[in-house]
């Protein structure tokens, strides 16, 4: 496959997942969510109500990574039988309402931050700084609310054109992944239309986001060893699997960073 399966050369603007493509934050979240989620599971089994406890890796995976907090609270807590009222957003960290448990996961996260600054991938480092000279505008796009003040603590704002997180998703009423509409708002962002546009993701939410909303290339990027989520990427849209930003940037465009 050449790497631009629409015939017209490569694309002309990069739009990037932030968590685990950019930044590797993506454990840090993973281990918040399990701090949130088996707090709930560990009350709900003093009830007498038994359940496994929140996986940090196929769980993750399958329910939260991608989606905003409360989405990803919400289909965490439906799959496993637990309804809870959505609460409002001023909700103190616990487990009495769906935005309670989001509270509690941005609490936990906040506090693995004081001691696990997050950094970013080399490869992404290398990546940028490549399609920058190369004239590609790139836009990092993220659920998180943290991940513009992320991306600048890191150094990589410098080497981006735009940032679109959870901050503007609030700020302009977006919906989540797999909605598409946070990438096609950093596509705008970018002047670029979708079909000229490349958008790379980690996470399957994001992949499906990126097929329904027709860009012209959408990227897994599986950095886990053996590539164990490259099929289920490829069953939802992505039209190329690639290990790492530079493996990328060999394929579509030819170059080495």
């Amino acid at each position: 496959m050449n790497g631009h399966p629409t015939g017209s050369g490569p694309p002309h603007a990069v739009v990037l997942d932030t968590d685990g493509v950019l930044l590797d934050s993506a454990a840090v979240h993973a281990a918040a969510w399990k701090t949130a989620f088996d707090a709930c599971l560990a009350e709900r089994a003093g009830e007498g109500r038994r359940s496994e406890p929140f996986d940090a890796d196929t769980d993750y995976r399958r329910f939260v990574d991608g989606r905003s907090r409360y989405d990803g609270a919400a289909a965490f807590l439906a799959a496993r039988g637990i309804r809870l009222p959505p609460g409002s957003a001023d909700d103190r960290p616990g487990c009495g309402t769906v935005r309670a448990v989001a509270a509690r996961k941005e609490q936990a996260f906040l506090d693995a931050l004081r001691t696990r600054p997050v950094a970013a991938f080399e490869d992404a480092r290398r990546a940028l700084t490549a399609l920058g000279s190369l004239h590609v505008p790139c836009a990092a796009v993220s659920a998180s609310r943290h991940a513009g003040a992320l991306l600048a603590a890191a150094g990589l704002d410098r080497l981006l054109t735009a940032v679109v997180d959870g901050e503007d998703a609030a700020r302009l009423g977006l919906p989540g992944k797999p909605d598409p509409a946070l990438f096609l708002h950093a596509a705008r962002v970018l002047d670029a239309r979708p079909r000229d546009c490349a958008v790379v993701e980690d996470a399957l939410a994001g992949v499906l986001a990126g097929r329904r909303g027709r860009f012209g290339l959408v990227v897994g990027l599986d950095r886990a060893a053996g590539r164990p989520a490259a099929p289920a990427m490829r069953e939802r849209g992505a039209d190329l699997v690639v290990t790492d930003l530079v493996e990328l940037l060999e394929t579509v465009w030819g170059a080495v960073p």
